[in-house]
């Protein structure tokens, strides 16, 4: 396996998919809404983990998840315990703290939504955030998921914040395994629950201490496509070292490139606030590794091994944000979320 068919795998995964269909439906959505309704007009950008809205001397963060059906149909448990942990973990990849959630559960019958609740209610429980209420419907044709969660954040860590000439960092919890056959990198369902609180605790520590304000936190697109929604959302490019990497031993590069970790991020951090910030990380036994450098290009690159490859050039072809002239072509006018 070389950089450049690393490369090419990236381009054509299942999580380089999922996350392309965002540029277009984000340019659906842009098409329906009249001047001064989009969500730019007022201040709130696209591309982050959560809508930051201005909220007194803070903000309010607001985001929503849903499960894939087939996961949902093999593992129900584990897919109500993710969709409350991944957005919590959206809300600390803000720099915020979790307030509360609430969930639109679809299914056959009451019997075929209990393992999921359960899940649900076992994240809640765990992580210290409650279920305040939602939607459901028990005579459905199959299995469906959404959460949605609200925070607070005192100070902001955003996707448009990094800028040419830091650091990029990779922060993984490698205390955990893969749930076969999926990506999905679980270190959280046998962690202590004091224990998760307080990992997640260090990314608003860094926040309102000014060790960093850009991280995004590590989803579908892996730490590599993580990282070019961080780069195109602050306009910046960059190379990352692939060797450098927290991996946990015996997984196959390949596949560590397609993980969706439970607790995983990447932050663009100044040059000299890396040693700092990766020692905080250390100190409660999460790997975390200075994984390369931001420039002014458009382009992510991967280095691996001595060579090097172009993964994706978002000034010639958007990732998850639309080009004006991709707006401008759409047929119809059709809203759609993110």
């Amino acid at each position: 396996m070389n950089a450049e068919q690393l490369a090419c795998d990236l381009r054509e995964s299942r999580g380089f998919g999922h996350k392309t269909d965002i540029a277009g439906m984000l340019a659906h959505l842009h098409r329906a809404l009249p001047a001064g309704q989009r969500a730019e007009d007022r201040g709130i950008l696209l591309g982050d983990d959560c809508a930051a809205i201005p909220d007194r001397d803070g903000h309010l963060l607001f985001a929503i998840e849903g499960m894939v059906g087939d996961f949902i149909r093999s593992m129900p448990w584990f897919a109500g315990y993710s969709a409350v942990m991944v957005n919590i973990s959206d809300i600390y990849a803000m720099g915020g703290r979790p307030l509360a959630v609430v969930d639109a559960i679809w299914s056959e019958d009451l019997g075929g939504a209990t393992e999921v609740m359960r899940g649900m209610a076992a994240a809640a429980t765990a992580y210290g955030v409650p279920i305040v209420g939602g939607h459901s419907n028990a005579r459905n044709d199959g299995a469906q998921l959404a959460v949605a969660i609200l925070g607070r954040a005192r100070r902001l860590l955003t996707s448009f914040a990094a800028r040419p000439g830091q650091r990029l960092l990779m922060a993984v919890d490698l205390r955990g395994a893969f749930m076969e056959p999926y990506p999905y990198w679980n270190a959280s369902t046998d962690s202590p629950a004091g224990r998760l609180r307080q990992d997640l605790e260090l990314l608003p520590a860094l926040a309102e201490e000014g060790l960093c304000a850009a991280a995004k936190d590590i989803s579908m697109g892996g730490a590599v496509g993580t990282a070019l929604m961080l780069m195109e959302c602050s306009g910046v490019g960059g190379t990352i070292d692939l060797d450098a990497l927290p991996i946990p031993p015996g997984v196959p590069i390949s596949r560590w490139l397609a993980a969706f970790p439970s607790y995983g991020f990447v932050l663009a951090v100044d040059a000299n606030h890396t040693a700092d910030v990766c020692a905080r990380f250390h100190a409660r036994g999460i790997a975390c590794a200075d994984i390369g450098a931001l420039d002014a290009s458009h382009c992510l690159r991967i280095a691996y091994r001595g060579e090097a490859a172009k993964v994706w050039d978002y000034g010639a072809t958007p990732f998850i944000l639309p080009s004006r002239a991709a707006e401008a072509d759409l047929p119809g006018a059709i809203a759609s979320g993110r």
